[in-house]
């Protein structure tokens, strides 16, 4: 017998609904296949059967909301019975009515029985339907609630016209910040005027999840910050050879980030400490290497999914990883297994045009990149005669937060200028 829990389903994930069950008590559930859908802010996605077996208990009923690690259902073994359902309390015997003459003394009424603990299931009240759109997110849901807004007067802007926690926010603000006041009742005329009332405070505003976690982070590890430049016209030499029978065979482009990812790798074997995790007081250095790449949602929340075992991978597996890992990520169609575990971050945020960016660390790892914008500027080259010119090349930053905790700048600096290195001078052309 198994329980099955709610999975992270994102770093700053604590909570999910449940939509759908795609078995019901009593079913055969092989492992892995898919046992029920989940929905969060950051994710909407199926999660598998960790056992096979028979599903014989069902704690959480779709539209529940749960805390990731609540036990929402369980497995037991092929043949084992279904939880029975409690059986019903039978309906107490009307008192007899008192002698008229003589009120009878009440009874003490009996102490009620303790409820039974739940495995940390929150019912959720329905949530409102707006043109069809799916169920709220629990992020939503609350603070929809603790600024009693109305949900069918806001309009959604995600996918399939569903409401966004940009969205509550935005009628929260356009409001000065002030929840919605109900509806007024009639109310009777005072007999005498009122005490002046103290003026309303304004409703504080919830931070979002993602903004939580990055606070915390920052209060974990001391963040420091370190940047090199890169010079790109080594990359481009190869890429430009094939970026366009790459496209066609592949059906997507090649960009820098498979070079970048490939070196950054590269270097990890030089730098193990850099793909390390903080566990308490110790420094746990991984022998591997889980690559996450966070991918923006189109304003609506981060995710990071993550390459796994990338120190086994070449350039175009790299590549045809990362391309697949993002597009699955924008459409909301990754496993839990695909967002959790990295042991090392790449922030992509040249894709927007930003040429310097302080990220914030992925806790419990120790350090991220963030890969800016790549221009074209004027960079000093060496000539074939030993002299130097100035030549037009593709120039970019990298700039690395990393946790002063788990080792010096040095370390820190030798790590980015091996990254420069392997940009700069290796035979990509052979790698490709």
């Amino acid at each position: 017998m198994a329980n099955v829990t709610l999975p992270q389903l994102g770093e700053t994930v604590t909570e999910g609904t449940i939509t759908k069950w795609f078995k019901k008590v009593g079913d055969a559930v092989a492992a892995d296949e898919p046992l029920f859908e989940v929905s969060t802010d950051k994710v909407d996605t199926e999660v598998p059967s960790p056992v096979a077996g028979v599903l014989t208990e069902i704690k959480a009923n779709e539209g529940d909301t749960v805390p990731v690690g609540a036990v929402i259902a369980v497995v037991g073994d092929a043949g084992a019975a279904p939880a029975p359902a409690p059986a019903a309390a039978p309906a107490p015997a009307a008192a007899p009515a008192p002698a008229p003459e003589k009120a009878a003394e009440p009874a003490p009424a009996p102490a009620p029985a303790p409820a039974p603990v739940a495995d940390k299931v929150v019912k959720a009240a329905p949530a409102p339907s707006v043109g069809g759109a799916p169920l709220l997110s629990p992020v939503v849901r609350r603070l929809i609630a603790e600024n009693n807004l109305d949900a069918a007067a806001i309009k959604g802007t995600g996918p399939g016209g569903r409401i966004t926690r940009e969205d509550v926010l935005a009628v929260i603000d356009a409001q000065g910040g002030k929840a919605a006041a109900p509806a007024p009742a009639a109310a009777p005329a005072p007999a005498a005027a009122p005490a002046p009332a103290a003026a309303a405070t304004p409703a504080a505003k919830p931070a979002p999840a993602k903004k939580e976690a990055g606070a915390v982070s920052k209060s974990v590890s001391p963040h420091t910050f370190s940047v090199v430049e890169v010079d790109y016209a080594n990359v481009d030499r190869a890429r430009n050879k094939v970026k366009d029978e790459f496209k066609k065979s592949e059906g997507f482009s090649l960009t820098y980030l498979p070079f970048i990812s490939r070196a950054v790798v590269d270097a990890i074997t030089e730098f193990p400490h850099m793909n390390a995790s903080v566990d308490g007081n110790e420094l746990v250095v991984h022998n591997y290497v889980d690559l996450g790449i966070a991918v923006d949602l189109d304003y609506q929340g981060l995710l990071v999914p993550v390459v796994r075992d990338a120190e086994t991978k070449r350039l175009r597996a790299l590549a045809r990883e990362i391309s697949d890992l993002g597009t699955r990520a924008k459409n909301r169609k990754l496993t839990p297994d695909e967002i959790q575990g990295g042991t090392f971050t790449l922030s992509n945020n040249g894709s927007a045009g930003s040429v310097l960016t302080m990220a914030v660390i992925n806790q419990p790892q120790v350090a991220i990149i963030s890969t800016d914008a790549i221009v074209r500027k004027p960079v000093v080259v060496n000539t074939p005669d030993g002299g130097e010119s100035i030549a037009i090349h593709p120039v970019g930053n990298l700039a690395m937060s990393w946790d002063h905790r788990a080792f010096d700048g040095a370390y820190a600096a030798n790590f980015l200028s091996k990254i420069k290195q392997i940009l700069e001078t290796r035979d990509w052309t052979a790698e490709l």
